[in-house]
Order: structure tokens, then sequence, then C-alpha cells
């Protein structure tokens, strides 16, 4: 497992580094095995932004996290990614049975106010047009929704185009 810690607008100081990877590698003891770990850290109009995602034998880990403060960023997504593991905790544990999550670790963890588990309330089924993802950002706006499922011309795969925080779009596409 490495750390990657990339910095946008930001100059990646040693000690800076050091307090990342110090933070992420509190992450690691509920897994036996994680990948490479990602982190970007950037100054965005005077926000400090910190993304971590963490792969983990088929599933991704990720967090996302802006504050006046770097560090306090930093802690922040390493809390909200622990959070996710807590609250998880029983789904990973059944996805990881043969080994691999440590479920000891995260019992011992504590982690204050775990919401519960989300239920579906609705479903809904719709025709899934052929488009490409300018059209689908199109008519994700048309409808004035935050995403928009569709199926792409290009790679013909379902493909799902979402408004991101920032107001800018973001494109999903399934990795077999």
């Amino acid at each position: 497992m490495a750390i990657s810690v990339r910095g946008k607008n930001l100059e990646i100081t040693p000690a800076l580094k050091d307090y990342v990877e110090k933070r992420v590698k509190k992450v690691t003891k509920y897994f036996d095995k994680t990948g490479d770990i990602a982190v970007i850290l950037k100054v965005v109009k005077g926000h400090h932004q910190v993304e971590v995602t963490v792969p983990v034998d088929g599933i991704l880990l990720r967090g996302e996290e802006s504050t006046s403060d770097m560090y306090a960023s930093i802690d922040q997504v390493m809390d909200k990614i622990e959070k996710q593991i807590e609250k998880h905790k029983t789904k990973l544990a059944k996805k990881f049975r043969g080994g691999g999550f440590r479920a000891d670790v995260a019992s011992s963890v504590v982690v204050p106010e775990v919401e519960e588990e989300g239920i579906i309330v609705r479903t809904k089924k719709f025709a899934v047009k052929p488009m490409d993802s300018e059209e689908a950002v199109m008519q994700m706006n048309l409808m004035n929704h935050d995403f928009f499922m569709f199926l792409n011309t290009e790679t013909e795969q379902v493909n799902l185009v979402y408004r991101r925080k920032d107001g800018q779009f973001g494109l999903l596409e399934p990795e077999f």
C-alpha cells in the first residue's frame, strides 16, 4: 500500500505530507490489505479541500472535506471515512467473509452518532436512452435534476452524469 499525496494550488511540505500519512494509516488498521491510497490537497478560493480515496478489494471508500484550515480538513475527511467504515461494518464483514476486514477493530472505535442505514422509499423505472454525455447534461438541466442516467453512445454502457458541489459536472462509468 502506497499513499499518494498531491497538491493543487498548494506546495506539499514534508510536515503536511507526514501528517496526511499518519492520519491515513489509521484507516488501514481496519483492513489486512488496501490498494494505493490517493490524497488530493487543494486550495480553492481560500478554502482548503481534501479528497481521500481508499481502494479495498473492489470497494472504494471516499471522502471530501473543505474548511478554512488544511489540517482541520484532513482531520474531518478521515473522521468521515472512519464513520463510513463504522456505519457499514456489518456489510463490510460479510463482503470480506474470507478475511481482510477487521470487524473487531471497527467495533472498538467510538464514532459519535452513526446514522441509520438508508432505506429505499421509492423505486422508479425509466427507459435509458442512447445519447452522448453532453446531451445527457442538457437533459439533466432541462429536468432540473442533479443526476441523469443514460446509455452512452460512445461506450455502449449505462453511464450517469451528475452535478458536483463546485457546480461542474461529473460522469460515472462502470468498470468491470
